[in-house]
Parts: structure tokens; sequence; C-alpha cells
């Protein structure tokens, strides 16, 4: 999937991915093509939990969230995303100075889609993989959702 999306695409994306509570949050989107999305968060104290860690519930979200807009690259501008299922493990406790999320479509379906994130914590300019996610998501038209 190395098929490029339009410009104009990729900035409403970039910029519909930072509101609300992952504004909170202060993700930002890096990297965006068709069927990969990159994410990055540098990280403050707010990011940590109780013994300095950065709080398991940070990488969850990021995964889950950027998995989404993996899934908005291949979708067209009628559709929302939302997620089903999914799925995350912990492999070593992250600590760094920022996170990198890097998620693609492993599966595209006309309805069902499933991505794959990677969370990797950043220090001292070493990366390494803390977290990996299957996310599932479904792909409905705007006019068709009820909220």
């Amino acid at each position: 999937m190395d098929e490029k999306i339009s410009e104009k695409r990729a900035a409403y994306l970039a910029e519909d991915y930072s509101r609300g509570f992952i504004r909170h949050c202060q993700f930002e989107p890096d990297v965006i093509r068709k069927g990969y999305f990159q994410s990055k968060v540098t990280i403050k104290e707010h990011h940590r939990q109780q013994d300095g860690f950065i709080h398991a519930g940070v990488m969850a979200t990021m995964a889950d969230h950027t998995a989404g807009y993996s899934a908005f690259t291949i979708v067209s501008e009628d559709y929302q995303i939302l997620t089903i299922e999914f799925k995350v493990n912990f492999l070593r406790p992250a600590y760094g100075d920022s996170l990198i999320c890097r998620s693609r479509v492993i599966r595209e379906g006309s309805q069902i889609i499933i991505s794959e994130s990677e969370v990797f914590d950043s220090r001292e300019g070493e990366e390494t993989l803390v977290a990996k996610a299957i996310v599932t998501l479904m792909a409905v038209q705007k006019d068709k959702l009820e909220l």
C-alpha cells in the first residue's frame, strides 16, 4: 500500500487527528500514507504513572487512535471509522522522552478493516518496541451513523 493519498486528504486527516481527548493527550500526526499513519507524543509528567513509567492507558489510546487513522486513509471522505475491538500487548515498560506509534492496515475490507499498531519508546535517539496492538475497525457512512 505505498500509494499516495491526496495532499488535501492528508492535511484533513492531520488536522482531524488531534481533536478532543487526543489534543488533551498531546498526540500529533507525523507520517500519513495510504494504509499507514504514524503519530508521536513528547512525554510530560502527566503521561506517567505513579512509578514514573509512561501510563499503559497512554500507549493503548495512542495505538487505538492511530490505527483508526490508518484506516481513514483507505476510505472515502463520506465514511467514519469506529473501533469494534482492540487487543494490546505491553512488551516492556516505557519511560523515555517520547512515544512513536506506527499503524498500518493489514486487512482491507469493504466494511471491516484490521490495523496493527506498534508503539516505540524513544529515549536518547534509540527506539524500543514497547507495545503491539491489533485493532478491528468498522467503516460507516457518515449519514448512516446514529448518535
